[in-house]
């Protein structure tokens, strides 16, 4: 049975429905090309873009060879998802909330079981939706202008769109420093995290894509594609994973900051600095959800990240913080509870706690969204 239909505010049918042009979908030959079409709002995933992508990714992976992903304009590939939207219509227990998340995490997982090769150019900035939109794919060409990050715990809520798997399987605790602190990665920055498969010039990428279209092994396409000089480049965490692997090696966020505080170095204090600013609840989540996300696979760590949205959207600090650093940007959220101590176990527990019946993340159902 599918789940009921969505309830949903003139307004959000209006934000859905009439901006037909936000996806650009283009057939050549065998190959089929997805462009999302929001540069003014730096490609921004919101729920028509997910509706109109889902179906057509379904088709292409029957009788496509190849499927291209990229951004429209300079600037960015998908800086995210449309959380705005999203904590407007939690305020008010409005389905929108749901919905995103129930058709974003079904696309997710879409795009991992794509039997077909799946290339995703991530050229400029790449966050939250823009990262579901890339990991779970077989490809991901960054370049110099890519800008990689999960900052979900600046705004209150976890790196959601499968971080829990990716994230936690990044080397060493680069996965946990990259979640909770919410850190750059920057050009090759992205290949030498492991987040990248390949890294090309920017101004190569129009060429790379016409040669992917006319040639049939894509593989050998983006390897000779690959910049050397670029993927040469130093990591610029390499001076400080060591200290990455052993400051963020406890399984609980107080112990990571008694680490840091004893490390004591310049580097450990502006990361300390970092994680004192983060919502204390979305930290604590974050640091469960990576521990069980290591035992997972990807549909398991969406239909749990599914459950922890809708706690989020249910509590303060999501609103909260959308409204500190998207809305208002005074870029000082007023957190509830304000310190880890108040965070309790138990209240960590009840996000991870299932959702009542009919109400979970149901990859059966792959018509529903």
């Amino acid at each position: 049975m599918l789940r009921r239909p969505a309830h949903v505010s003139l307004q959000a049918l209006r934000r859905m429905y009439t901006a037909t042009d936000e996806v650009v979908v283009q057939t050549i030959g065998d190959k089929g090309v997805i462009t999302l079409n929001r540069p003014k709002a730096l490609n921004a995933l919101n729920l028509n873009m997910i509706r109109q992508i889902t179906p057509v990714l379904e088709q292409w992976d029957k009788d496509k060879s190849l499927i291209i992903m990229k951004g429209a304009g300079e600037k960015a590939f998908c800086a995210g998802g449309d959380v705005r939207a999203v904590t407007e219509a939690a305020k008010t227990g409005d389905r929108f909330a749901y919905d995103f998340f129930y058709g974003e995490y079904q696309l997710n997982a879409l795009i991992n079981r794509l039997k077909v090769p799946y290339v995703a150019l991530i050229d400029g900035i790449t966050m939250g939706g823009g990262v579901g939109l890339s990991v779970h794919g077989r490809f991901r060409v960054a370049t110099e202008k890519t800008l990689f990050a999960m900052p979900e715990t600046a705004i209150g809520l976890f790196p959601d769109v499968g971080g829990s798997y990716f994230l936690s399987r990044l080397p060493g605790r680069l996965g946990h420093y990259l979640a909770l602190t919410g850190y750059r990665l920057k050009g090759p920055d992205v290949l030498h995290a492991g987040v990248a498969t390949h890294i090309v010039h920017s101004e190569k990428l129009a060429e790379l894509e016409a040669a992917l279209i006319a040639e049939k092994d894509p593989a050998g396409v983006l390897n000779s594609f690959n910049d050397a000089d670029l993927a040469g480049r130093p990591f610029s965490l390499a001076p400080t994973l060591q200290d990455i692997d052993a400051t963020f090696a406890p399984e609980s966020v107080e112990e990571i900051l008694q680490k840091l505080e004893s490390n004591g170095s310049e580097w450990a204090k502006k990361t300390a600095a970092t994680l004192n600013k983060m919502s204390p609840t979305s930290l604590k989540i974050t640091m469960k959800q990576l521990r069980l996300g290591k035992q997972k696979n990807l549909q398991e760590c969406l239909q749990m990240e599914f459950r922890l949205t809708q706690r989020c959207c249910a509590g303060h600090d999501f609103i909260e913080g959308v409204r500190s650093v998207l809305v208002d940007r005074d870029n000082n959220p007023k957190w509830k509870p304000a310190t880890l101590a108040e965070v309790s176990d138990a209240t960590i527990d009840s996000y991870f706690a299932p959702l009542p019946s009919g109400e979970e993340l149901d990859f059966s159902l792959k018509s529903a969204i």
